[in-house]
């Protein structure tokens, strides 16, 4: 009997949810590959944290019989670091994403090259909440300059529908762990990215001590699902 594939986990991004995987999910299902996306918390709540997004994930982690490859894109990657240090994360895959040490935050951090202006910075808009939090919105119009210029049309405008406000408290919130530091990790530079500046993403590869580079936008998942297929379908039958 061969080895059982890995689970893959799939962490979406601030503003994004599980739906932004829907063309990823059904080539992974193609290669009968186990595949849990999670819904965070700072989805639908305004006050939820970085650490109650940690603790969803270690939750679906707890739910897995066997190993798992974490994945975690943008401010998703600050979610793995502090939940990957569960035991059966195998490996790790950032996806321009945030690879922090603990006690840094998405915002708050040593990570050098995000100084510059990007399409994202016009893009978010501060509001608040109906309970009072403040939440980070993306206005529509330049949602698909920032995220998706590199989607079919029909794509971005389905993806941009389904954005939603993001916490400000989670992207502050500093993580309690680095798992990147003790578990095998890879990182993607989306090197056509206009949310995450390539040198910021640079920054990040870094740390985790080489990458891997896409010629995408932030959000491979819907303008080239078959690059991120690929790489985890790879990876789960290590």
């Amino acid at each position: 009997m061969g080895k059982a594939a890995r689970t893959v986990v799939l962490v979406h991004g601030a503003w994004h949810g599980a739906w932004c995987w829907e063309h990823v999910i059904p080539r992974l299902d193609a290669a009968s590959v186990p595949i849990i996306a999670v819904d965070l918390p700072s989805v639908s709540h305004a006050n939820a944290t970085v650490h109650d997004d940690a603790d969803y994930v270690r939750g679906a982690l707890d739910s897995i019989s066997g190993d798992a490859v974490l994945v975690g894109h943008s401010y998703g990657g600050a979610v793995i670091g502090e939940a990957g240090v569960h035991p059966n994360v195998a490996h790790l895959v950032y996806l321009s994403a945030f690879a922090l040490e603990a006690g840094e935050s998405a915002q708050d951090n040593a990570l050098t090259g995000g100084d510059g202006a990007s399409d994202l910075g016009a893009a978010i808009r501060v509001e608040d909440s109906e309970s009072g939090e403040k939440v980070l919105t993306i206005a529509p119009e330049a949602a698909a300059p920032a995220f998706f210029h590199d989607c079919e049309p029909e794509i971005a405008r389905a993806a941009i529908d389904r954005l939603r406000p993001q916490p400000l408290t989670a992207l502050r919130g500093k993580v309690n762990a680095a798992a990147w530091r003790e578990k095998p990790a890879t990182y993607v530079v989306c090197t056509d990215d206009r949310a995450l500046p390539m040198p910021l993403q640079r920054s990040n590869a870094a740390r985790i001590g080489g990458s891997i580079d896409w010629p995408t936008s932030h959000s491979p998942f819907l303008s080239r699902p078959e690059l991120v297929a690929d790489l985890l379908i790879d990876l789960s039958s290590r």
